[in-house]
């Protein structure tokens, strides 16, 4: 009977042994750091693809051509016709992408994968040979045909995001029949996956230890282009199974990631990126390479972001003190003669006014949230430009240059500059911090 104790005693060490050496350790800070911002990125796409799923009228391959104006969604672009659309296609289904021959105003077809990554900006620019015409969007594995006049692009994977612009340059209606001329078209029924599974979120609250659940979906689900792609989603794999090990693991990292969420969201908007004149220059967007932590970035302030040689973003969120942007403060942006805004953009520029964290406009009793260069703007005396920011009209500077901000509430400002001249790109020339009216 001793020797039976014994014997089983001895099991149940080699046992707990075992299990000792085969349990998840804890991840240290960074891991989980790193682990949580590469993961986001993907997952805020995820919950793109959902919201806009729930659109009325949502399906895959048809093209949602916004109305002029419309300002209900991140980060809007008033500067344009704007059009979208979610394009899925399998190994023997294309996706046909039909673009108008267009001249003497900007526009793109911009392609982006399901990590924000570009693939394609079809323009005169970009595409020279072939700026206009027939396209053919196929997966990386296609075996089927297309069409003889069609170029083919192929994609990282099955889907793929488009966001169409072309600009308005006063003249709207000429805008709208250009927007509609934009089609797309699967050439046949492609297989579509769902979006994986998550747990909806805001930009106020973003997700928490719920991130590493069901990793294997998320991250197979898309590919990702990025050369540390292996290193990181080992990372996010491990931190998964040490929450899976257990409640006390899973509380364990809910707790340690609150810091971490609450640095990501500040150094999101003024650390990921140069940080030059109180502006956050986004000079290397579209296209990140190793750099995932910008890539979440843009993904959270501003979803798709482009290529610097399409647009650079300067996102503003303190003023000439380093203090937060408050609606209930008064501002001034003051461009000196021989730096006016439009003397970097050889497309078009525009400054929007969003609030924070939701990155969206705010409402106003003039319906006026962002100025460009056709903007009916009037210059100083020495041929400078004043934009007034705040909750109501600056004495001195005229009432058409005021950008109206909400009472009590933090607000940032996203300055765009589109076919930016090099001075821009390289982050020489910013925007004029602003500085607080008395």
């Amino acid at each position: 009977m001793k020797k039976i104790v014994l014997a089983t005693l001895a099991i149940v060490a080699v046992t707990a042994s075992a299990w000792a050496q085969t349990a998840p350790p804890k991840p240290d800070e960074k891991t989980l750091s790193d682990a949580y911002t590469y993961l986001l990125g993907r997952v805020l796409v995820i919950r793109q693809e959902h919201m806009d799923r729930r659109g009325d009228g949502f399906a895959y391959n048809a093209i949602k051509y916004n109305p002029l104006g419309s300002a209900d969604f991140v980060n809007p672009n008033f500067d344009v016709a704007y059009f979208e659309a979610w394009l899925a296609a399998d190994d023997r289904t294309p996706v046909l992408l039909e673009i108008p021959e267009i001249k003497g105003r900007y526009y793109t077809a911009q392609i982006l994968d399901e990590w924000g990554e570009v693939i394609a900006n079809i323009n005169e620019r970009t595409f020279p040979s072939k700026p206009y015409g027939k396209f053919a969007l196929v997966t990386p594995g296609f075996r089927g045909s297309i069409p003889v006049d069609a170029a083919r692009i192929e994609l990282h994977g099955s889907k793929a995001k488009m966001l169409g612009r072309v600009e308005i340059k006063g003249d709207p209606d000429g805008a709208v029949r250009l927007q509609h001329q934009f089609k797309a078209t699967a050439l046949g029924t492609p297989l579509i996956a769902p979006p994986p599974a998550i747990t909806m979120f805001d930009n106020t609250e973003l997700i928490g230890v719920d991130i590493f659940d069901d990793v294997d979906a998320r991250l197979s689900s898309a590919l990702d282009v990025a050369p540390n792609a292996a290193e990181m989603q080992q990372k996010v794999r491990a931190v998964a199974a040490y929450v899976a090990s257990g409640k006390e693991a899973r509380a364990a990292i809910d707790v340690q990631l609150r810091p971490i969420i609450s640095q990501f969201k500040e150094a999101a908007l003024t650390k990921t990126a140069p940080y030059v004149n109180h502006w956050l220059c986004a000079n290397t967007g579209g296209n990140y390479g190793a750099n995932y932590r910008l890539r979440t970035a843009a993904n959270y302030a501003g979803i798709w972001a482009n290529t610097p040689s399409e647009v650079v973003y300067f996102a503003g969120t303190r003023d000439a003190n380093g203090q937060p942007l408050n609606g209930s403060n008064s501002y001034v942006m003051h461009f000196p003669a021989d730096k006016l805004p439009g003397s970097v953009a050889d497309g078009y520029w525009s400054v929007i006014l969003v609030g924070v964290p939701d990155y969206r406009v705010v409402p106003n009793a003039l319906k006026r949230y962002n100025f460009n260069n056709h903007s009916p703007l009037q210059m100083e005396a020495d041929g400078s430009l004043k934009i007034a920011i705040g909750p109501k009209p600056i004495s001195g500077i005229p009432e058409s240059n005021w950008l109206p901000s909400a009472e009590g509430k933090p607000f940032s400002l996203t300055f765009r500059a589109y076919v930016p001249k090099v001075a821009a790109q390289k982050c020489q020339w910013t925007p004029p911090a602003l500085s607080k009216a008395n």
